[in-house]
């Protein structure tokens, strides 16, 4: 202390007095400067400590090892062997040609090994021409013309896919860059954490130094689990921009009626995910029908968004080589059919790794031409011990 006084009385005992009082001023001055900066840091540190107190408080999961990418389940047989038949058909007369006769020789094996009717009625001693109608009915209607028709996410409780074992929580790190005003860089992560019944899945948004983000948004799902996938209760978002008040934004779902952020209550839909909840319902989904990952394909998913409720279809596109740190990744192309617009819903596309248990590996997530950050894998998928 008195090293510091003797230092101040240097400072300001030199030259003459209208020189000591300036040097005077510019220290003070100096000095309340550097105090309002951090005490303004400070308070947007408490401000921030405020409003992560009112999102959902997360699970908290320990991730212990890596995931190795490996071979893709394969879609059933007989989805490939249609797949074949249709592509051979050359001719539309020839095929059908050829189906009826084959509904005919059935026709006929069939009345040969039906049997006898039961006495007292004798049998006939030919085989009734007749019998060749019943026939009509053993076409089945092709399985064709449905294939453009979007293909609905599970409803909860309807049993329509096979059981399914939900993997342990999992934590994708992700290299962002892209562009808002200006080309833009940072990080992203997706967790998906997993507590017996109940789920959370946290997507993690940072534009610049973690530690004096330019933009950070925060996204949080937390629900349970159904034999038919994600049943979300709430959707939290919380977003601040530089210059810009802070903005929070929180989605009710009842389980009859979804509360939006304005307080409108609308009807909730079968099946309805909200902007976190979709990734990993997707990969749900893809787990137990791969074959559904398949270029032409339509996949719709309900989406309750913070301004709507909306249906939203994806199209399969071709599956592209995704070049990652940990090597090459082949991912499958999923792109909104809505186009993005300023003021409007943002959009994301979406590439999905077989090899990785179906899990994003990119996201494109675009407000409009001029605005999107593209999320790429930055390292192998981190798994917790359970």
């Amino acid at each position: 202390m008195v090293h510091r006084l003797n230092l101040w009385r240097a400072v300001v005992g030199a030259g003459q007095p209208w020189q000591r009082r300036a040097v005077a001023i510019a220290v003070v001055t100096g000095v309340v400067v550097i105090h309002g900066c951090i005490a303004q840091q400070m308070g947007d540190r408490m401000m921030d400590l405020t409003v992560h107190a009112d999102m959902p408080e997360r699970i908290e999961a320990v991730y212990v090892r890596e995931m190795e990418p490996t071979a893709p389940a394969k879609a059933p047989a007989v989805t490939r062997q249609k797949k074949s038949e249709t592509a051979n058909r050359t001719h539309a007369a020839a095929s059908a040609a050829s189906a009826a006769q084959e509904v005919v020789a059935m026709a006929e094996e069939a009345a040969q090994v039906a049997p006898e009717p039961t006495p007292p009625e004798p049998a006939p001693s030919q085989p009734d021409p007749g019998a060749s109608q019943p026939a009509q009915n053993a076409s089945a209607p092709s399985s064709d013309a449905s294939a453009a028709a979007p293909v609905a996410l599970p409803v909860a409780g309807a049993g329509s896919v096979p059981a399914f074992s939900w993997p342990t929580s999992t934590r994708l790190s992700y290299v962002l860059t892209g562009n808002y005003q200006g080309e833009i860089h940072g990080a992203a992560q997706v967790e998906w954490i997993r507590s017996g019944n109940r789920y959370q899945v946290h997507l993690d948004v940072t534009v610049g130094l973690s530690l004096f983000p330019l933009l950070s948004r925060k996204m949080t799902s937390d629900g349970h689990l159904t034999p038919d996938g994600l049943f979300p209760h709430s959707y939290d978002e919380d977003s601040k921009i530089v210059g810009r008040d802070r903005r929070r934004w929180t989605i009710r779902f009842e389980p009859d009626a979804i509360i939006l952020p304005d307080g409108h209550r609308r009807e909730r839909w079968p099946g309805v995910q909200d902007a976190a909840s979709q990734f990993v319902q997707l990969t749900y989904l893809f787990t137990v029908r791969p074959e559904l990952l398949t270029a032409g394909n339509s996949i719709e998913v309900p989406l309750a968004l913070p301004r709507n409720i909306d249906r939203w279809v994806y199209d399969v596109l071709d599956t592209e080589t995704l070049h990652t740190p940990f090597g090459a990744v082949e991912g499958v192309h999923l792109k909104p059919r809505r186009v993005a617009r300023k003021g409007g819903d943002l959009t994301s596309e979406i590439w999905f790794a077989p090899s990785l248990a179906y899990l994003p590996v990119r996201i494109r997530i675009q407000q409009d031409a001029d605005t999107f950050i593209d999320l790429m894998i930055r390292r192998k998928p981190q798994l917790a011990s359970q």
